[in-house]
């Protein structure tokens, strides 16, 4: 690959503070990464944060540039921070470029001045919330075991009301994932939100306890089981499809329907065929392939040593996204639904097919479960917005026919296949019932913090 060949575009999560963060979520892959940097203040300094700038404005060829921020818990740097962050937009921008500056974040930590200042600067704020506060305070707790639900809501009602725009962003856990309606009406009714993503959990354990590095093939037990993330996302999407087309858009359906709209890009990076150009930016100025890589084996170099645009159109970063493509197994290449999924994030390829090959991923059961479950309704919208009419129409059409399918799901027997079509039987998928001698061990785990990786590094 000739260097530079980056595209017009691209995406760096910069991490200003680095792996730091006020809470101490339990299932977080993100404060072990500390351990990279043992000596360091976790703070970006100023003239890194205008090498950032000046560099990411340099090598977009574009007239649109987006400035992603995120953590750790990106607001511990403070308001002035991205204040000068700011200025330094304006004093490198081109002509004709305009901007876009985005934050993920925990919410805790907002209040009038921070809204004021998104409101002012056109922030797209993404804020973390699980669910209601019964399954959102089970890992998101602060470094005390304290909950933090009553911070986040508190913030997100700050946001609401300066009028900020933002998404909410849920992980699915082994706990969360089995309440998959009850967090969608939430989100919808109470919440009041209208974009929302939803990210599976999956702590890929090394040996010691750690996940500093993506090794190993088990998983901690906070992880989202493979069936039940594809019947999380099944039971969510019935909930949409028949009510919430055109009003709620939820990330993982949009980009399921672009790929059965054949779109260039689905807009979601784990969906993509490559990947590559999504990176991270650590606060010393050092650049990973990704996000989900920050570790040795992946760090390009460090922007005040080599431009920006050298690292990210170098022979190793082409590699890196080409190869999510060629390395996928035969057992995915034969697979119906390949076109939707592409294999995932390579992150989470780390079990095998049925036939022995390596690099299946972890989630392929769900997500295959998933894909073949809205084909139909897929298949409906893709051909509506085809002849020019709303995909909402979907829901008078799956309407018609719901008695029929309601009908269909009393009659199934849980060891036969679910009639939805996911290939699931009908006990994992819309048979499936909660239990309540598990509902009582889950609420024994709730407020464990993550202790610090240094308290469990291996001897």
């Amino acid at each position: 690959m000739p260097q530079n060949s980056t595209p017009p575009r691209f995406h760096v999560l910069a991490k200003p503070s680095g792996a730091t963060c006020n809470l101490a979520c339990s299932y977080c892959f993100f404060l072990d990464k500390e351990l990279l940097y043992p000596s360091s203040n976790f703070r970006m300094p100023e003239e890194t944060l205008e090498a950032y700038i000046k560099q990411l404005i340099e090598s977009h060829r574009s007239s649109e540039v987006t400035v992603a921020w995120q953590g750790g818990e990106p607001t511990l740097m403070g308001v002035e921070f991205y204040r000068k962050a700011i200025e330094y937009q304006e004093k490198y921008r081109k002509p004709g470029m305009t901007f876009e500056n985005t934050m993920q974040t925990n919410g805790t930590l907002l209040d009038d001045e921070w809204c004021e200042f998104f409101k002012a600067n056109n922030f797209l704020i993404g804020l973390s919330l699980d669910g209601p506060r019964h399954l959102h305070d089970i890992h998101r707790v602060d470094k005390g075991g304290a909950p933090s639900f009553d911070k986040v809501m508190r913030g997100l009602r700050l946001l609401q009301k300066h009028g900020v725009e933002y998404n909410i962003l849920v992980t699915v856990n082994r706990i969360t994932g089995d309440y998959p309606t009850e967090i969608y009406r939430f989100l919808r009714d109470e919440v009041g939100t209208s974009w929302i993503q939803f990210i599976p959990v999956i702590e890929r354990m090394n040996p010691g306890g750690l996940n500093l590095v993506q090794e190993g093939e088990q998983v901690s037990s906070r992880s989202v089981r493979p069936e039940q993330f594809g019947r999380f996302l099944i039971q969510v999407f019935d909930e949409w499809v028949y009510n919430d087309v055109g009003s709620v858009y939820v990330q993982t359906f949009e980009a399921a329907l672009r790929n059965w709209l054949n779109m260039p890009s689905s807009g979601m990076c784990v969906f993509e065929k490559t990947c590559g150009y999504g990176l991270a930016l650590e606060h010393n100025g050092d650049l990973y392939s990704c996000d989900h890589f920050v570790e040795p084996n992946y760090l390009l170099g460090n922007i005040k040593q080599e431009h920006m645009l050298e690292l990210i159109g170098s022979d190793t970063q082409f590699k890196f996204g080409q190869d999510k493509y060629d390395s996928l197994p035969n057992y995915c290449l034969e697979c119906p639904v390949l076109f939707a999924c592409n294999g995932e994030c390579p992150k989470n390829r780390f079990i095998k097919t049925p036939d022995g090959e390596p690099g299946l991923n972890y989630l392929c059961a769900g997500y295959k479960a998933f894909f073949q479950r809205v084909d139909e309704p897929m298949k409906i919208m893709a051909m509506l917005l085809r002849s020019n009419r709303p995909a909402s129409d979907v829901m008078r059409i799956l309407t018609s026919t719901q008695e029929e399918v309601i009908r269909a799901f009393k009659n199934t027997k849980s060891e036969e296949h679910c009639p939805c079509g996911s290939g699931l039987f009908f006990r994992q998928c819309h048979g499936w019932k909660h239990s309540t001698r598990r509902q009582r061990r889950k609420a024994a785990s709730i407020g464990q913090p993550r202790p610090p990786a240094r308290a469990v590094m291996p001897k």
